[in-house]
């Protein structure tokens, strides 16, 4: 008798160990947050910044924020290479369209789109397709998207794209293998859909630049329903800033401060994947503090 009392006890004492790492496990990870590294999987550099903030200033504001690393894309591409030149360690390039005449608006209508895409990609280690706006679905877009959707498939890179669910599904019917980053995670969509386009497409990763403020409530504690996507896709979001004007450039120290208020709120796991741990297995990449300082 006195055996089996005491194997309950180590039962019990187990049962209680367990309880505790769980909620230990569960709880927010806090300032420790500020240890983490960042990728941030929405930056731009564009032409207006290239004086303004030279690549050794959008470095230096990097190291500062504690960002080890960085999806880059540009209008033109340019801008990406003149950062992946300076800081090779630092740098995940991707390439945007945008060029000359083409822009967010008309980029699929452009003469030539097709040629100048296969043609940066063959010359430069790009290592994803965008960030790219479809603004709306045109019929007579279709034979350029599924040479886009070819390319990144061939290539084995994820397509970047700015937009409604819908051209997100459209891309899926394009080519079903993609991967795909869904920039400000729809931007306007609400949590719901989000979560429904993340169920549907085990693919589809997003970027949460510009949508601090949806995921924050009150500035103080997460939106339920951000709470819920964030945590059940845990694997598949990734911060971001989108320095698409120089303003975001000036904010940018701002920006990181805002991602990690949010992130301090969730459980060190996923805390975690989110910061850096989902680009390290999205791009193949090491991320850590170390890289901090270096280029």
């Amino acid at each position: 008798m006195y055996v089996r009392r005491s194997t309950f006890g180590l039962i019990c004492a187990a049962c209680l160990c367990a309880g505790s790492a769980l909620a230990d496990d569960d709880h927010p990870i806090g300032e420790a947050v500020h240890t983490l590294p960042l990728f941030d999987a929405h930056i731009h550099y564009k032409q207006p910044a290239w004086d303004a903030y030279p690549p050794s200033s959008v470095i230096e504001l990097m190291d500062k924020n504690g960002v080890a690393m960085s999806l880059v894309s540009s209008t033109p591409d340019e801008g990406t290479i003149k950062l992946l030149e300076y800081a090779p360690d630092r740098i995940v390039p991707e390439l945007r369209p945008y060029h000359g005449s083409a822009g967010s608006s008309n980029w699929t209508k452009s003469p030539g789109m097709e040629d100048y895409l296969l043609e940066r990609l063959d010359k430069y280690p790009h290592e994803g397709l965008g960030e790219f706006h479809i603004h709306r679905i045109d019929p007579t877009d279709e034979p350029l998207l599924r040479k886009v959707t070819e390319m990144a498939r061939s290539r084995n890179i994820p397509i970047h794209i700015h937009s409604g669910a819908a051209p997100v599904d459209l891309l899926y019917r394009l080519e079903p293998a993609l991967t795909i980053i869904w920039a400000h995670a729809g931007m306007s969509e609400p949590a719901i859909v989000v979560e429904e386009m993340m169920a549907k497409h085990p693919t589809l990763y997003a970027d949460t630049s510009f949508r601090e403020f949806d995921i924050l409530s009150s500035g103080q504690r997460l939106d339920p329903d951000w709470e819920r996507v964030l945590k059940r896709f845990s694997k598949r979001f990734m911060v971001g800033t989108d320095t698409w004007i120089n303003d975001q450039w000036a904010r940018y120290s701002e920006l990181i401060s805002i991602n990690r208020q949010w992130l301090s709120l969730l459980p060190r796991e996923i805390a975690e994947r989110i910061a850096y741990k989902n680009a390290e297995t999205l791009f193949g990449r090491s991320i850590s503090n170390q890289q901090i300082g270096t280029r």
